[in-house]
């Protein structure tokens, strides 16, 4: 049975189902009913961080534009347009094992495309979520369902990934950001 996490909470992944390598991280959203006459686009975004908790290159910036990184250990299975359905909307494959031993932390954003220009925010957003399957059984080992917390941002940092001794854990964040993903991409560190 799947772990519900709450904002904040830190959780042991591999320390608690060992053998675990290869997850699927999946991220959902829905979108409330409005008249603004722009359809939403939310995208996810991967962030592989260093010891000084930034981005070492573009290389560690997985996004609808670059599905790839750390080495192929961590890949992005594409982007959806709509959000519409059930389940997760976009999903990111990582075989922890490979993850290369620079790389201490994956963060799991979640951004509004344009959103400035279509006046959109996570106001309008709900049923936010991010989850951790174990490939190999299919089982759900985690869940962060972010609640309806936000207002007026345009992008979320849901959740990571780290190491700590030897063992990859989870923290779920669930930290609003206003600028969308240019204010995200120039705090790890990257050119926007």
């Amino acid at each position: 049975m799947a772990i519900s996490l709450s904002k904040g909470q830190k959780v042991d992944l591999t320390k608690s189902n060992p053998g675990l390598t290869n997850i699927t991280v999946g991220l959902g959203w829905d979108t409330n009913k409005y008249d603004g006459g722009q359809d939403f686009d939310l995208d996810s975004s991967i962030f592989l961080l260093g010891a000084t908790g930034k981005c070492e290159s573009e290389k560690d910036f997985i996004f609808f534009n670059n599905l790839e990184g750390g080495n192929g250990s961590i890949v992005h299975t594409g982007d959806n347009l709509t959000g519409d359905g059930d389940g997760d909307d976009e999903q990111v494959k990582i075989n922890l094992s490979n993850v290369p031993q620079s790389i201490e932390k994956i963060n799991f954003a979640i951004t509004i495309h344009d959103a400035e220009s279509r006046n959109q925010n996570f106001g309008q957003v709900s049923n936010s979520f991010v989850r951790i399957v174990n490939d190999a059984t299919g089982e759900e080992l985690i869940r962060y369902d972010l609640g309806e917390d936000f207002s007026i941002e345009t992008a979320v940092v849901v959740g990571e990934l780290y190491r700590h001794g030897g063992e990859w854990k989870f923290n779920a964040i669930g930290s609003g950001y206003q600028g969308g993903l240019a204010s995200l991409v120039k705090d790890y560190g990257l050119q926007a």
